[in-house]
């Protein structure tokens, strides 16, 4: 099938009572067959549904449909994004190894792998750029993986998912990429030889600034028990499930299976049903209100270019933008509805600008129906030291705009508004 079908009917075979919506399964657990059957729940011997905080139905769909969109194996949902991006490497990672990522990254990530990872003694080791060349002189005989985002929040860079790919492939470490911007409509990492894809399902998949959620899907490739030394929690028999072995067990999603048994399991980050059904119908209307959010964007910033008193655009759909000819390879030639831009001025033309606009909602999500702006260096951004900021291709003036789902003329009027202020 393709995408806008998957999105609407993947992963979905109606019970009994033939219900064209998926159910939501408001139950904290589910009743075993026996003890035997109890058992082998427990063990990873069968597939079933038991705990709530483990797995559940209305989840199991939503899993389903993002594994056949992103091309992986399988897939876990989760109670957020930074949820996921955690799990993400904690899932490969130990005390004394080490995470080489992009430095271009959402605001939290940066800190998260910056300050909070480093405490679990897990460095993080931030590559010059995001090239891979840059990326290949920080792996070493420690590295557990790379980390990179498709295309960079908010800087708007393109990765070269196929190099990167190679350079860690070559060195025997996977590459997990946060897809959440571009979406799997836009993206398939995995296509470009990614091992484990994450996203934010707050944003555009669930499209309405109402659910928070997160997502891991696992491409099921690789090969885990090729490094015994450097992914032993893959390849030694786990005591918690009675001497299973993750690499050799569950060949075709390891790190899925792992994931939900040992990350989720034991620190329950859980995406609650309900939230799990609330993101299953903004994952239906996907793929329209991309469209809108493209042409919208696309008209935004031409207007902001033409602008006398904007200083520079950040777009990636214009041919100057350092990263355009990598969206024409790995988002089709499309754009994503992000965009920045700094009005001449600097940093106080810019607080100006954000305090100024009255349609667009001043908030630090994206991807939502409603236009949204923010201001990374005094927001998603603060806590980093200048020099991060300019790692991280954040700059005093930018303002970074999600543009939603308005009409465009009003969006752009508001825009006029606040640059006259």
């Amino acid at each position: 099938m393709h995408d806008e079908t998957i999105a609407i009917h993947g992963g979905y075979d109606p019970d009994g009572t033939r219900a064209v919506a998926v159910p939501i399964y408001q139950t904290v657990a589910h009743d075993f067959v026996d003890a035997a059957h109890a058992g082998s729940v427990f063990d990873l011997e069968v597939p079933g549904f038991h705990y709530n905080r483990i797995n559940n139905p209305t989840n199991a769909v939503l899993e389903a449909r993002l594994a056949a969109l992103e091309h992986g194996t399988a897939a876990l949902s989760v109670a957020s994004g930074a949820a996921a991006v955690s799990y993400s490497v904690l899932n490969l990672a130990a005390a004394g190894s080490n995470l080489v990522s992009t430095p271009q990254l959402y605001g939290a990530t940066y800190t998260y792998f910056a300050h909070v990872l480093p405490s679990f003694g897990v460095e993080v080791r931030f590559a010059a750029d995001d090239r891979a060349e840059s990326i290949a002189a920080c792996i070493d005989q420690r590295t557990a993986g790379v980390f990179c985002e498709s295309v960079g929040n908010p800087a708007g860079n393109v990765v070269d998912l196929q190099a990167v790919s190679e350079v860690a492939h070559d060195r025997g470490v996977p590459l997990i990429v946060d897809n959440t911007v571009p979406t799997p409509l836009l993206c398939k990492p995995v296509d470009h030889g990614a091992d484990v894809v994450v996203h934010s399902l707050t944003k555009f998949v669930g499209g309405h600034g109402t659910t928070t959620g997160g997502a891991l899907v696992d491409a099921g490739r690789f090969p885990w028990s090729e490094h015994p030394e450097r992914f032993p929690m893959y390849n030694l028999a786990e005591p918690a499930f009675h001497g299973v072995r993750f690499a050799t067990d569950f060949p075709e999603a390891p790190y899925a299976v792992r994931a939900r048994s040992i990350a989720l399991r034991n620190t329950g980050a859980t995406l609650s049903p309900f939230n799990a059904f609330l993101v299953l119908q903004g994952l239906e209307t996907l793929s329209v209100r991309l469209a809108r959010h493209e042409s919208n964007a696309r008209a935004v910033a031409e207007w902001l270019a033409g602008d006398p008193r904007v200083a520079w655009v950040g777009y990636v759909g214009f041919p100057d933008h350092p990263s355009h000819e990598l969206a024409r390879r790995y988002l089709g030639g499309r754009a994503p509805s992000i965009l920045t831009f700094g009005p001449k001025g600097g940093y106080e033309a810019a607080i100006r600008f954000f305090d100024g606009v009255e349609l667009f909602k001043r908030l630090v999500n994206l991807g939502d129906a409603k236009s949204l702006v923010a201001h990374p260096a005094s927001t998603t951004h603060r806590q980093l030291r200048p020099e991060d900021h300019a790692r991280a291709g954040v700059t005093p003036d930018m303002i970074r705009l999600s543009v939603g789902l308005e009409h465009v003329e009003d969006l752009i009027a508001d825009l006029d508004r606040a640059l006259s202020r």
